[in-house]
């Protein structure tokens, strides 16, 4: 493995957010090596590729380990890029060549190639901002009396992951609610209005809640330390507290320890899912999502 910094360059014709984004995706997939991602957005013109085809050059003549992500509607852009990495003896990949010729294949119809061309807005996009508004003015159950109306009810120890949670599903479309479980003060009515169904419950590992939470006294000064807020022990019997709650309302229990964002969603959308089916129900799928099922 080259011992200097690896560059991935991404080339578009647009702002090459899309490239960007795939190339962290698979950055993230080597740890231990320090990747940097080098923009060249807004290719217009066969000058603005040379330049940045320069660029890369000279990069390469550096000894700098390089590869190149493009996302270019032009096929003789496309091309053009091909060439060149090729002269350089460097990896590239398009990003785009491939999809547009599958569709052309598919629809019996050429491309457009129409560089910077708007890609318009998703038939959920309103949903989803709706969604996550929502999770944002319901976070910690600041209006009770709207917990009827979430798709979805997570329900927890304080920092057991309930709010980013619930706006990762918010921004998957699913208008979440979270409330929080604390020792010695019942739980909100209007929690046990709600569908069962739609409630998931979400634990985590007490040593790893320990953590959190005295990073979050912290950085509040110590305020927290002489309630158990951060103490161990308290924080075992917080945790059975919350899990008898979590009982009487029947509901399934995650454990978020180690958990990603993107598996912890998944996981509940799931448990939520079959569970309504059980009931007779269903959950609503937000506009734009397909899931097919074996």
């Amino acid at each position: 493995m080259p011992e200097s910094v690896l560059e991935i360059h991404v080339i578009a014709d647009s702002t090459g957010e899309t490239a960007v984004r795939l190339a962290r995706a698979a950055r993230s997939q080597f740890e231990g090596v320090h990747w940097h991602i080098v923009r060249h957005p807004m290719i217009g013109s066969v000058k603005d590729m040379v330049v940045a085809l320069s660029e890369i050059k000279e990069r390469r003549d550096a000894g700098m380990w390089v590869t190149v992500v493009h996302t270019l509607a032009l096929s003789d852009q496309r091309q053009m890029v091909c060439d060149a990495c090729e002269a350089m003896e460097v990896q590239q990949v398009d990003l785009m060549g491939p999809i547009l010729g599958a569709m052309e294949h598919a629809s019996g119809l050429d491309a457009d190639e129409v560089p910077r061309r708007p890609v318009g807005v998703e038939a959920d996009y309103f949903t989803r901002i709706s969604a996550m508004e929502f999770a944002v003015r319901n976070d910690d159950g600041a209006i009770p009396e709207r917990v009827t109306e979430a798709d979805i009810c997570l329900i927890g120890a304080s920092r057991s992951g309930k709010t980013p949670l619930s706006i990762y599903l918010g921004y998957l479309g699913y208008k979440t609610v979270n409330v929080p479980l604390i020792p010695g003060i019942e739980a909100p009515a209007e929690l046990f209005a709600v569908d069962r169904w739609r409630i998931v419950g979400l634990t985590i590992d007490a040593q790893r809640l320990l953590e959190i939470r005295g990073r979050r006294v912290k950085g509040m000064g110590g305020f927290g330390t002489s309630d158990g807020y951060a103490d161990l022990v308290k924080i075992y019997d917080e945790l059975d507290e919350v899990g008898k709650v979590q009982r009487r309302l029947g509901c399934p229990v995650i454990d978020t320890t180690g958990l990603a964002l993107e598996e912890a969603a998944t996981r509940v959308v799931d448990i939520v899912e079959e569970r309504a089916r059980t009931a007779g129900a269903h959950l609503r799928r937000p506009a734009g999502q397909l899931r097919i099922r074996p």
